[in-house]
């Protein structure tokens, strides 16, 4: 090729870099909830490798420095986008043990237990872990480095440990008691069987041990080798049900993502057994049949609450985890099923909930992480991972180190009874062996012609509303910093109650909505206002037209964000 040749190809890639057309951002941008795992992914980026070798890297630090949030004990969903413009979500939602059944935390009467913790504490409220399997598929199938470089980072933490903060502080008091009741737990996470103090080191050599072995062993070792006997041996010792087939047999699945529209904009997002997608794709359906711009600020708040009640109450009914329930889902997305709900909203007055067909209840925040990551080629990953309720099931696996989930609460212990989240289901969300429970994680991604974003956010029941509203700040022209800082509100159709955070209305607004027959509760905290909000949203946008990538960390949380060549 000659040099005039050469001349006019650097011209039209040039070209084609300010006229929009460009795929490839040319910088790298990590968010993630724990500054070390935004340095740890940094690093594996600097290293050369990709977004999908990055979020090993931040994954499993993340398992390592926010043990109330996630853990190798754990799973979550994974949204991918390569360069190829492929879309999949890896589940790896963890499954019931074998042993698990409908019943398994009802009494003789048929009643879920009066002392419900069964579900939420200990041995019996674990299930199979799904994130290990993750980080070894990424690696084979995505990655570019080996897991003794991208899982050297978590190696190095366990290892040498990582100094608490104020939050870690906050979380283990708030769990104090059931960290206490585990030798291991108590050992690992307290100190003098008490909160640690600010900037006390937590180290978890046995962790580290683990994290080896995964290398070693390609994963073997955690679901078929040393590291599953261990943690199968302590389950049984304290009384739960795994067995080392249930480890064995794990499965981790490759989903097709929920996608679809909203006035212009393309929405990618998390399939089942995750209900966010649905719901979050309904509720936009929903309100792409008003002009939602032009509304008041409170007539917007009543028609996006509506529309979440509905979307939350079809939740209720008919989610559950795919391989075991037929979910109705071009049905639920589909405009006229959406124009039925939408002729249901009265502009001028809320519904109650109660006068939906739908679940019937008795009268009667929790912890997961996000990160956004975005690599200079264009490949991006929006992952959410879960233990739980904070610091998961309590329980430390004896020497492997992994402290387990919870995550048996999220299936209905019985149809109609809310877990912990206030949430409810039917009979698709009932428990069985070797399922996967249905979750509210949303990793997604956003697109129109001119910018991408990367979001996602943990806070329970109420992750849907939070990426709802992120979506419509985008939408409207807002970069990232702007959606992490957003008050937020929250609708779930039951309890029949909006609770939002102190600076989400006005007085005035509050007073609007209340005659309109909202039930409104605004969020309390005995640490001031400052502390009455939830979620901790991690997200990146890049701007393909100017072709410059931001990123933006929510305030709630401790996290950071790094945006780099």
């Amino acid at each position: 090729m000659n040099i005039p040749q050469k001349l006019l190809i650097i011209f039209f890639l040039n070209l084609f870099a300010t006229s929009g057309y460009c795929q490839q951002p040319g910088v790298s941008a990590i968010a993630t909830a724990h500054p070390l795992a935004t340095q740890a992914g940094e690093k594996i980026l600097r290293l050369e490798g990709n977004a999908f070798d990055a979020t090993i890297a931040v994954a499993s630090t993340l398992a390592v420095v926010e043990p109330y949030s996630s853990g190798l004990g754990g799973g979550g969903f994974f949204l991918l986008h390569d360069v190829n413009g492929q879309n999949v979500m890896l589940d790896a939602r963890e499954t019931a043990p074998a042993k698990a059944h409908r019943d398994m935390y009802l009494d003789k009467n048929g009643e879920v237990e009066v002392d419900s913790s069964l579900s939420m504490e200990g041995p019996l409220s674990a299930g199979i872990p799904g994130t290990p399997a993750a980080l070894v598929y990424l690696a084979k199938n995505h990655g570019t480095l080996p897991l003794s470089v991208t899982l050297a980072p978590a190696i190095q933490y366990a290892r040498k440990g990582f100094k608490v903060t104020e939050r870690y502080r906050r979380w283990a008091k708030f769990r104090l008691k059931l960290l206490q009741r585990y030798k291991y737990s108590a050992q690992i996470f307290l100190y003098n069987n008490d909160v640690p103090p600010l900037g006390y080191k937590i180290k978890q050599p046995q962790l580290a041990k683990t994290l080896e072995a995964i290398i070693k062993t390609n994963g073997k070792s955690f679901y078929q080798g040393e590291t599953a006997k261990q943690m199968v041996n302590a389950v049984r010792n304290a009384g739960g049900i795994w067995q080392l087939s249930d480890l064995k047999n794990y499965q981790l699945k490759k989903r097709k993502p929920i996608t679809g529209t909203f006035g212009g904009m393309q929405i990618t997002t998390a399939a089942p057994p995750s209900s966010g997608g649905i719901v979050l794709m309904s509720m936009l359906n929903i309100l792409s049949g008003y002009n939602i711009d032009k509304a008041t600020p409170v007539q917007q708040k009543h028609l996006i609450i509506e529309s979440m009640r509905r979307a939350y109450r079809d939740r209720a009914i008919y989610m559950g985890d795919p391989d075991f329930v037929k979910i109705p889902v071009s049905r639920l997305l589909s405009k006229n099923y959406s124009s039925q709900l939408r002729s249901s909203i009265n502009p001028k007055k809320a519904t109650p909930s109660n006068t939906l067909p739908g679940v019937k209840t008795k009268d009667s925040s929790h912890h997961t992480t996000h990160f956004s990551v975005l690599d200079k080629q264009g490949n991006r990953v929006a992952a959410t991972l879960t233990i739980n309720y904070p610091f998961g099931s309590g329980l430390v696996a004896g020497d492997s180190g992994v402290l387990l989930n919870d995550e048996m609460d999220d299936f209905s212990a019985k149809p109609g009874v809310p877990n912990a989240y206030g949430l409810v289901g039917a009979e698709a969300n009932a428990i069985e062996s070797g399922k996967r429970p249905l979750s509210s994680m949303t990793p997604t991604f956003l697109e129109t012609d001119n910018h991408v974003a990367i979001l996602g956010t943990p806070g329970g029941s109420r992750i849907i509303t939070m990426v709802l509203l992120a979506a419509l700040d985008f939408k409207a022209g807002n970069k990232p910093d702007s959606w992490v800082n957003l008050p937020r509100y929250h609708h779930q159709y039951l309890p029949d109650t909006v609770y939002y955070e102190p600076d989400a209305m006005t007085n005035d607004e509050v007073k609007q909505l209340t005659r309109m027959g909202h039930q409104l509760k605004k969020l309390q905290s005995p640490y001031g206002d400052a502390y009455a909000r939830y979620g901790n949203m991690q997200a990146i946008m890049w701007d393909k037209k100017q072709n410059k990538v931001y990123a933006a960390s929510d305030p709630r949380g401790e996290g950071s964000v790094s945006v780099f060549k």
